[in-house]
């Protein structure tokens, strides 16, 4: 499921390191962080949506993989990215 193109605009404002900024790392944990709240919603209502919950899976995967990243090039940005939304360490 995705989210829609507003709400992607407005985190990818809130999330971005600088002014032209689209695909850091940061911007793309955010991005996941929505995707996945919003199939963790729909998979409530739909506990047989076994290919949701297969991509759901993928996209945490994927954040996780992007978060190590993060964590070992830019350690000062990491604890700040990881405290706006509300992860676990």
């Amino acid at each position: 499921m995705s989210i829609a193109a507003e709400r992607r605009k407005s985190v990818v404002g809130e999330y971005r390191v600088n002014a032209k900024d689209s695909g850091s790392p940061e911007v793309q944990i955010a991005l996941l962080t929505e995707e996945i709240n919003s199939l963790t919603e729909h998979l409530q209502t739909h506990k047989k949506d076994n290919s949701s919950r297969r991509g759901l899976v993928l996209k945490v995967a994927k954040r996780n993989r992007l978060r190590k990243c993060l964590a070992q090039s830019a350690r000062d940005r990491y604890p700040g990215l990881i405290g706006r939304l509300g992860l676990r360490k």
